[in-house]
């Protein structure tokens, strides 16, 4: 292992990313492992780049130094940010797996028990069968999730990064927020959210901000499309700031002029359901007690929506297609697994159909503390509220902890709201009824 100063973490940090991953190969038998996933090759060593569709691994023997194989051309991100010391790189006219064969020959592994990641996006099944064709002599074994055992719960020089994206998420949003006048484009909210996030310090995220405005905010995972923000619809932004590959995910929403009162209640349902994760939410509480929280909050509501997806997911590095790590943990029901300091999470209480014909959202991404948890936001959680002539009336700015309501008060005005309104709860198969009368 080379020493460097220069890398993202300090090298005894990655001494001891690397002393953990062997200590779990141990533990499973494995004399070595083949990692290809970009997530986790930059928890390893650093390493990152954009061409991860060409086929990059490391190899991590129990003993002696690890070799990547990589395109030449990204050998240079190698010498360029890591530690690793040996490489093997194959050219664009060259075989990748056989590359990655004849390295675990040249350091006699072929006779050895080799763990490899396979339900890695990035080391498809035809490669993965050639593998399996010229490694013979040898013994290969599912690995997947080695290295995700120990990003699961994070360091504090990782916590220190995400607190800087989370600076870069605000900022992104904040800029949002103004951007939302009617006459404006949902490219114009894109353009103001991505300028002010990367001047806030933020990187090339996985994903870039989702923008969409009135109807088309009941499309799931659009982007802005040059659609003009319209007088009396809303606006709903999805923002996540990157540093160094960490992410932290904020939902926010902004209405122009005249709302409906179901996007008040909608409003009062998500604060209250953010309230109680922060009054709620330690080490210990069961996976799915904590999404059982969040989504009942969410389904005993008067305006017809719904939580239609899991209610948070793991967060942190993260490369192109999604910023999410939710394949190592997501709030799901049935999920006996328990939240652990250091993990952190996106919670998303967003409620899909308001009226029938709108999705809204108010989300943050939570870090589990040792006794409790805390956000790493400190923006209001009220919707923003323009004018249609472009005045901002309310929301948007940077509230402290003390000013946030506390869960006692926003179940007091959830009820009220439901008093003025006199109507039962209604559930999404009510709504469903509703738009086919």
């Amino acid at each position: 292992m080379r020493k460097r100063d220069d890398m993202t973490f300090s090298s005894g940090e990655y001494e001891r990313r690397l002393q953990a991953l062997r200590e779990r190969m141990e533990q499973r038998r494995l004399d070595a492992v083949i990692i290809s996933d970009p997530k986790n090759l930059f928890y390893l060593t650093d390493y990152q780049t954009t061409g991860y569709s060409f086929f990059q691994a490391i190899v991590v023997p129990l003993e002696g130094e690890p070799f990547m194989i990589t395109r030449k051309l990204e050998e240079s991100n190698v010498f360029a940010r890591t530690w690793v010391e040996i490489t093997r790189p194959y050219w664009d006219t060259g075989d990748a797996i056989q590359m990655l064969v004849s390295g675990l020959s040249e350091f006699g592994l072929m006779n050895k028990c080799i763990g490899y990641e396979r339900n890695s996006y990035f080391f498809p099944a035809y490669q993965q069968d050639r593998f399996h064709a010229n490694f013979r002599d040898g013994r290969v074994q599912d690995c997947f999730g080695i290295v995700e055992e120990g990003r699961i719960c994070k360091s504090d020089e990782e916590i220190a990064l995400m607190r800087r994206a989370a600076r870069a998420t605000e900022a992104g949003m904040r800029a949002g927020f103004e951007a939302c006048v009617p006459g404006a484009t949902e490219n114009d909210v894109a353009a103001a959210v991505s300028d002010a996030m990367f001047r806030a310090g933020g990187e090339a995220p996985a994903v870039m901000p989702y923008i969409t405005s009135g109807p088309r905010s009941m499309i799931g995972h659009a982007t802005w499309e040059g659609r003009e923000l319209q007088k009396n619809e809303h606006v709903f932004l999805e923002v996540g700031g990157c540093v160094r590959r960490y992410h932290t995910a904020m939902m926010r929403t902004c209405l122009m002029g005249e709302a409906s009162d179901s996007m008040t209640r909608a409003e009062q349902r998500m604060k209250l359901a953010l309230a109680e994760v922060e009054r709620v939410f330690r080490p210990g509480l069961t996976v799915s007690d904590a999404d059982k929280l969040v989504r009942d909050i969410i389904a005993d509501n008067d305006f017809g929506a719904e939580l239609i997806t899991r209610a948070g997911y793991s967060i942190g590095i993260a490369f192109p297609p999604s910023w999410d790590e939710g394949y190592i943990l997501s709030l799901k029901q049935g999920d006996p697994a328990i939240l652990r300091e250091g993990m952190t999470i996106h919670l998303i209480p967003w409620v899909w159909g308001v009226d029938g014909d709108k999705t809204c959202g108010t989300s943050e991404t939570f870090l589990i503390t040792r006794d409790s948890c805390e956000s790493f936001f400190g923006l209001d959680r009220s919707f923003v509220r323009r004018s249609n002539d472009g005045k901002t009336l309310s929301g948007g700015e940077p509230v402290s902890e003390n000013e946030r309501a506390d869960p006692e008060a926003l179940r007091e005005d959830v009820a009220k709201d439901r008093t003025r309104e006199g109507t039962p709860p209604a559930t999404g198969r009510a709504r469903k009824t509703r738009k086919e009368n």
